[in-house]
């Protein structure tokens, strides 16, 4: 997912989005335990993904902590 079309989410998105990628994760992690996928760094991309949403996420909560004061 690209960081514009991350910017366009709202909170209620991003959250959802980031238990999706998660439940992703941990399919990903079984998969490869199970037997080697084959490519390993889509587990790297996935856990950079969820990073990316939650530092969006963090940054909109900070926002609009900002905004009610």
């Amino acid at each position: 997912m690209k960081n514009s079309e991350i910017k366009g989410l709202s909170q209620e998105e991003l959250v959802a989005k980031i238990a999706e990628e998660k439940q992703n994760l941990v399919k990903l992690k079984f998969a490869h335990t199970i037997s080697a996928i084959e490519n390993p760094n889509r587990i790297k991309a996935v856990r950079k993904g969820i990073a990316r949403l939650n530092t969006e996420l963090t940054q909109l909560k900070a926002q609009s902590a900002t905004e009610t004061k």
